[in-house]
C-alpha cells in the first residue's frame, strides 16, 4: 500500500478524502492542529472503512513538530495538502493570522517534502483565486483576477509558490485543485460538515436554520448582476471532491502527468444562485427556510462556476452527485448529529 500524509484531516474536506483513500487501498497518515475541528471524524473514519488511521495533532507552522512525522514515515509517497484557515470574512478581519498560517505551513510542507524525499503534492486550492473572473464558466487557463480577500489570496500565493518550485525540482510533481464550494455529508451519515468555529458555509448555515440552532440565516445581497440578484456559486458534492483527490494522486504516481504542476477545476459545472440553492433544501426537506436579504458581505464575488472537461479528460474524474443529492446528506447528517447519534 502506498502511504499518504494528509494534512488537516480532521477537517470537512480532509475526512472524506481519508475515507476515499481508504476505500481505493492506501494507507494514510493524519495531521491537523484542530484550530477549527476535532478527533471525532478519525473514529468515525475508522468506524466506516474498518481500517486505522494514524493522527498527528501538530502546528504545520511549526517545522521541527511537523518534522517528527517525516521522520517517523520516511515512506511517504504523496501528500495531499488542505490544512489552512478557510473562512473569506474572518480572513478580512484578520489578514495577517492569515498570511502566517496558510503560507507558513505549505513552506514547511514542501521544505520537508524536499528534505526527505516526497515528490508528489496535492494542493488545496479555491474557485477564489480567479477573483472577479472575467468569463464564464472559468475554465484552468482563464486569467487570474485580484483576489477579493486575504484567504483567497493566500491560495494565489501558495499556487505561486508550487509552481515556482517545481520549475526548481523537475523530479517533484504537484496537481493544484480549484475547488467549487464542497458540501453534502458521506452517505453513512457519521462524518459532515461540523466545524468547531460557527459555520460560515452555506449549506450548512441553511441545515442549521432548517433544525433550529439557529432563528434565521442571511442571504448577502440580492442586488448583484445575476438572475435573482444573488451571489452565483458552483457547488460539488463532498465524496465526488475526495474521488478527486485519490484519482490526482493515482494520475501523478502512475506517471500519467504531462507536466510537473497541473491545475484542475472541481465542480458540477453549472452555476446556482444562492436563492436557488435554499429552494433546493426546501424541496428536498419540505420545509421552508426563514432567511432575509442583508447587505453585501465585503470579500465576496459576483459569480463564479466552471468548465470540468481538463479533470474529466485528464483524470478521469466526473461528478455523480447533483444538487438535491448535497442537501439530500447535509440534512441526514443534520438530523443525526442534532439528535446526538453521532456521539462517540
Amino acid at each position: 500500500m502506498k502511504k499518504v500524509l494528509v494534512t488537516g484531516g480532521c477537517g470537512y474536506i480532509g475526512s472524506h478524502t481519508i475515507i476515499d483513500l481508504l476505500d481505493n487501498g492506501f494507507e494514510v497518515i493524519s495531521v491537523d492542529n484542530l484550530v477549527n475541528s476535532d478527533l471525532k471524524p478519525i473514529k468515525y473514519i475508522q468506524q466506516i472503512t474498518e481500517k486505522t488511521v494514524v493522527q498527528y495533532t501538530v502546528d504545520l507552522c511549526d517545522k521541527e513538530a511537523t518534522r517528527r512525522i517525516f521522520t517517523e514515515h520516511p515512506d511517504i509517497s504523496g501528500i495531499i495538502h488542505f490544512a489552512a484557515l478557510k473562512a473569506v470574512g474572518e480572513s478580512v478581519e484578520q489578514p495577517l493570522r492569515y498570511y502566517h498560517n496558510n503560507i507558513t505551513s505549505l513552506h514547511n510542507i514542501l521544505a520537508l517534502a524536499e528534505e526527505y524525499g516526497v515528490q508528489n503534492l496535492i494542493f488545496s486550492s479555491s474557485c477564489s483565486v480567479y477573483g472577479n473572473a472575467t468569463e464564464l464558466p472559468v475554465t484552468e487557463q482563464t486569467p487570474l483576477q485580484p483576489a477579493e480577500s486575504p484567504y483567497a489570496h493566500t491560495k494565489q500565493i501558495g499556487e505561486g509558490i508550487i509552481q515556482f518550485f517545481c520549475k526548481r525540482y523537475s523530479a517533484f510533481n504537484a496537481i493544484l485543485l480549484r475547488y467549487f464550494n464542497p458540501a453534502g455529508a458521506h452517505e453513512s451519515g457519521l462524518i459532515g460538515e461540523s466545524p468547531v468555529n460557527p459555520a460560515l458555509n452555506l449549506v450548512p448555515v441553511i441545515t442549521e436554520t432548517a433544525i433550529g440552532k439557529r432563528e434565521g440565516m442571511t442571504v448577502y445581497g440580492d442586488d448583484y448582476d445575476t438572475r435573482d440578484g444573488s451571489c452565483v456559486r458552483d457547488y460539488i458534492h463532498i465524496m465526488d471532491l475526495a474521488n478527486a483527490h485519490t484519482k490526482s494522486l493515482q494520475y501523478l504516481l502512475e506517471e500519467r502527468n504531462s507536466s510537473n504542476c497541473e491545475v484542475f477545476n472541481l465542480a458540477i459545472g453549472e452555476g446556482a444562485p444562492v436563492l436557488d440553492v435554499i429552494k433546493a433544501f426546501e424541496k428536498v426537506a419540505g420545509l421552508p427556510l426563514n432567511y432575509q436579504i442583508g447587505p453585501r458581505r465585503p470579500g465576496d464575488v459576483i459569480a463564479i462556476y466552471a468548465n470540468n472537461d481538463q479533470a474529466h479528460n485528464k483524470l478521469g474524474w466526473k461528478p455523480e452527485r447533483s444538487i438535491e443529492d448535497i442537501m439530500k446528506t447535509a440534512w441526514a447528517w443534520e438530523k443525526r448529529r442534532s439528535a446526538g447519534v453521532t456521539t462517540p
